[in-house]
């Protein structure tokens, strides 16, 4: 875990950013990289409500460009330098942060909990539960 590269998903949120120092205080620690990663979910609906008037093709390329902007406003906006790999994918957030922690072999995951409870919880399932359940490396949860 100490020499190989961290991941850290982020949402552009300010739980996900509260989650980035932690990464980038352990990868300062232990002299490793920290690879930032976003993940373009599906839009909700299907192809059936004919609610888009674009294709899904152009549809997935305006989204990921948008993360683009977004993840480098992101960087753009952190108090401290640190130069970060970025990536962003498409797909469900959960198994795309597994598959690009397996693909990099991943020292650590630092990943946000937006700390649901009760109700909301079972509504929600948490992300992060899920990833620390099924991830093969550890996994640091910030609040």
């Amino acid at each position: 875990m100490r020499s190989k590269q961290i991941l850290c998903p982020t949402d552009f949120s300010e739980t996900a950013s509260h989650a980035i120092s932690y990464a980038i205080e352990m990868a300062n620690l232990y002299e490793v990289g920290v690879r930032l990663l976003h993940v373009v979910d599906k839009p909700f609906g299907d192809k059936h409500t004919r609610v888009l008037a674009e294709t899904q093709d152009e549809l997935n390329e305006r989204m990921e460009k948008q993360a683009a902007i977004e993840m480098q406003q992101y960087i753009d906006s952190m108090d401290e330098y640190f130069p970060f790999e970025s990536a962003i994918c498409h797909g469900h957030p959960v198994e795309q942060i597994l598959v690009t922690a397996k693909n990099m072999d991943a020292g650590m995951i630092v990943i946000a909990s937006h700390g649901r409870t009760g109700l909301n919880h079972f509504l929600n399932p948490n992300t992060a539960e899920k990833v620390v359940n099924k991830a093969h490396c550890p996994v640091l949860v910030v609040k």
